[in-house]
């Protein structure tokens, strides 16, 4: 079964949201950063004291591994988004709850994103033990995100049926998906194998698709390419700067 990544294509040759560069380049990025986050703080036990503790020991190390994984957690809905195109031309339902299952668990994932850097910055500057102290006293509270716990697992899951039955994956990359439903949640969750697992499931399973996605179709002049790479650059540096201000 093969799907051809031009179907996603609308009339007229437009492609469909978010477009073929950014969610090819999302395909790709995604899960490296993931896989890259991951890998960065495996040295370190993966229950929350011992990543409070490795907060305290090497904070830049934490912060880039930490930042790199939520990263790719924000990159991954563009992809979702892509490859639930390619899956709904021949299998609309496993598209539709593949991605709403896993969008919806990566809206999760970034609020437990945020709690980590809260508890980042409560061991910056009030110390690891009231750091440990407010996150055990807190572990558990109920957030309306918790109920999105099984389209964690699930969603990932269905994009990888879909996806097979779809011919966008073949048998092998469908099951390398599927790996994704492994992938620890919840707030300061170190490396396990089933981290690295997962996350390298990711990468066999979207990074080549989204190569596939990127070279199907013209390539952009060298003009246009380094406008929009000039674009970028300057929205990013301006998000980023507006976004210090507070």
């Amino acid at each position: 079964m093969k799907c051809d990544v031009q179907e996603v294509s609308q009339g007229g040759g437009g492609w469909m949201f978010p477009g073929r560069w950014i969610g090819g380049a999302a395909l790709v990025l995604g899960p490296l950063l993931l896989m890259a986050g991951v890998l960065l703080r495996v040295k370190f036990h993966f229950f929350f004291p011992n990543q409070l503790e490795a907060v305290r020991t090497h904070p830049v190390l934490m912060t880039v591994s930490y930042s790199l994984f939520s990263t790719g957690t924000v990159l991954m809905w563009p992809a979702v988004i892509m490859l639930v195109g390619l899956i709904q031309i021949k299998q609309r339902g496993w598209a539709l709850w593949g991605g709403v299952f896993a969008v919806c668990g990566l809206f999760a994932r970034t609020f437990h994103s945020g709690v980590d850097h809260l508890a980042f910055q409560l061991v910056r500057h009030q110390g690891l033990d009231p750091a440990v102290k407010a996150v055990a006293d807190s572990y558990g509270a109920f957030h309306i995100f918790s109920s999105l716990n099984l389209a964690i697992l699930l969603g990932w899951i269905v994009l990888a049926i879909g996806a097979y039955r779809a011919g966008t994956l073949n048998l092998f990359g469908a099951a390398a998906l599927a790996l994704m439903s492994g992938l620890p949640l919840g707030v300061l969750k170190g490396t396990t194998l089933f981290s690295i697992v997962a996350a390298a499931g990711a990468c066999i399973a979207l990074v080549p698709l989204g190569i596939r996605v990127l070279r199907d179709g013209p390539m952009p002049k060298g003009r246009t390419a380094l406008g929009w790479i000039a674009g970028v650059l300057a929205a990013g540096g301006a998000f980023f700067a507006i976004g210090q201000l507070g």
